[in-house]
């Protein structure tokens, strides 16, 4: 039977293999949990605090899953540790933060049927969460011979200060004020200077930082190699080498190294996150062995790729990687999305194209249709809605299209040409607009697709009660975040609708339009 050090160093082994470049922070982790220590550690990470907070929650909950029965009773140096890590973010109330630190201390999932069956409630103020760990610590000890030495808390530090200033101090003097032998651990990007609370109310830390090399500027587990290790380590090695040619194939785990060696170069000038590079590695990957699979397609047995294939292939892909990175490192789309963009855009201005196209084939149906009343409203003149738009019998004969060559009118030599809207740029144009062209085009080419209630016996009416709804505004307000629409008129102006212009091209205008099957070139004023 292995004694509790040695299962310690075996978990320490094997967390190691999952965060290469952190031995000496898991080392000290293994410390300070394990050992009568501080009762505040900080933890400082200014360039990978999500990667570090995943190690620390990987490690507290390794160290509480461990049996304390399953060794020698005599021994008191096995302790029963409780942990849980609450992220700032997500609870931006007292009773949240209260809440969740019960729920996942006592490892318990609250269920709808259950209901409010508490005698006693513990998530109303500051006291009473001192009383329910007091309590909490009761009931752990009293299940197993061993004591309860340590209640592990990992709060990420992200909006704590300014969304529960009241809450930091207490959580600095945890162990002071509730009696009970417990440890907060703090990570955060931020120091502790720019954190703590003033007049020195807080306990001064044990601080932990994530030592950074000081030439480099990285962490050490940032560096290439340690991340190069993160990214080929996501690759699933186990498999059937005789199986049939896929995207994630064990033949390919040559050129999935390579790969991910070119995609770092690429993009660590902008980021040395594992978790993001990973991510961004895993969404260009089907795209980029894709020719590799068409030309394996109907062998029994995966063929070696030659080198110089490997080479074309990093450097045809080569330009996306920086692509890939601006849409999915700010999150413009995900990783699905962007698998089924083409594969390479050629030419100047290949990579805003490509994050342009990503982002327009993961909007949903009714932000298509936005766009495209956004491009119409920015390129024809307001003066043309009537007759380019109107569904009225009176109108229908009258209404004008676009997209053949009209007769210029005579005009005298010395006034200036006039310049094609399209070349002039987009124009800008009320909220109240936009609401109009996209009620006309919803009516005239989505009005079969949808299902219609009886109650809704006027043209146009289900459409208008559309418009209306809380969800079209949320649209208009997501495709402004994305900058596919640029607002033009101050947000703090109280007077008259929103301005908006379109921003999209021309030609991307053009392609969505055929997505959704709808004649941009009739409905433009001067197609030409």
């Amino acid at each position: 039977m292995a004694s509790y050090l040695e299962q310690l160093d075996y978990l320490a082994r094997e967390i190691s293999d999952n965060f290469p470049g952190s031995d000496p922070l898991i080392s000290q982790l293994i410390t300070l949990i394990t050992t009568y220590s501080a009762t505040f550690t900080y933890i400082h990470d200014p360039f990978t605090s999500r990667v570090t907070a995943s190690l620390v929650n990987t490690l507290i909950s390794s160290l509480s899953a461990i049996d304390a029965e399953s060794f020698v009773p005599g021994d008191d140096m096995v302790p029963i540790i409780a942990s849980a890590q609450v992220n700032a973010v997500a609870c931006f109330t007292a009773r949240l933060f209260y809440d969740t630190s019960f729920n996942r201390l006592a490892k318990w999932r609250p269920r709808w049927e259950d209901g409010n069956c508490q005698r006693v409630r513990y998530n109303d103020s500051l006291d009473g969460f001192m009383h329910g760990l007091r309590a909490l610590q009761t009931q752990l000890s009293g299940k197993a011979r061993a004591r309860l030495q340590n209640v592990a808390k990992a709060v990420k530090m992200v909006l704590l200060k300014d969304s529960l200033p009241e809450l930091l101090v207490p959580l600095t003097r945890l162990a002071e004020l509730s009696g009970v032998d417990i440890q907060t651990i703090f990570i955060s990007q931020s120091p502790w200077e720019d954190i703590k609370p003033p007049m020195g109310a807080a306990v001064d830390p044990f601080h932990l930082p994530v030592r950074i090399q000081p030439l480099a500027f990285v962490s050490p587990k940032s560096c290439a190699t340690d991340t190069l290790r993160i990214l080929t380590s996501r690759f699933p090695a186990d498999g059937d080498l005789a199986a049939t040619p896929h995207t994630y194939h064990p033949a390919l785990a040559q050129l999935y190294a390579q790969y991910a060696s070119a995609l770092y170069s690429a993009c660590s000038p902008f980021t040395r996150d594992p978790h993001e590079l990973t991510y961004v590695a895993a969404a260009q990957w089907p795209s980029f062995v894709a020719p590799v699979l068409e030309a394996q397609k109907g062998a029994v047995e995966f063929h070696p790729i030659p080198e110089d294939v490997r080479l074309r292939l990093l450097r045809m892909f080569l330009p996306t990687f920086t692509a890939a990175l601006e849409a999915l490192l700010p999150r413009r789309t995900h990783a699905s999305a962007w698998s089924r963009i083409p594969d390479v855009i050629e030419g100047a201005g290949a990579d805003e194209r490509n994050a342009e196209m990503v982002t327009i084939h993961s909007l949903t149906t009714l932000q298509k249709y936005i766009l495209l009343a956004a491009f119409l409203a920015s390129s024809n003149p307001p003066r043309t809605d009537m007759r380019m738009f109107a569904r009225s019998r009176e109108t229908h004969f009258k209404r004008r299209r676009g997209g053949g060559m009209r007769k210029a009118p005579q005009r005298s030599t010395s006034a200036p040409a006039k310049v094609s809207q399209r070349f002039a740029g987009p124009g800008a144009f009320p909220v109240d607009r936009l609401s109009a062209i996209l009620a006309s085009l919803l009516e005239e080419h989505d009005l079969e697709l949808r299902a219609i209630g009886p109650e809704f016996t006027q043209p146009g009416e289900y459409t208008e009660m559309e418009i209306g709804r809380v969800h079209t505004s949320g649209a208009i307000a997501e495709l402004a975040a994305a900058k596919l629409l640029l607002r033009v008129s101050p947000p703090d102006r109280l007077d008259g609708p929103p301005m908006y212009k379109c921003g999209i091209s021309f030609d991307m205008a053009l392609a969505l339009g055929r997505d959704m099957r709808v004649p941009m070139l009739d409905l433009i004023w001067e197609a030409g």
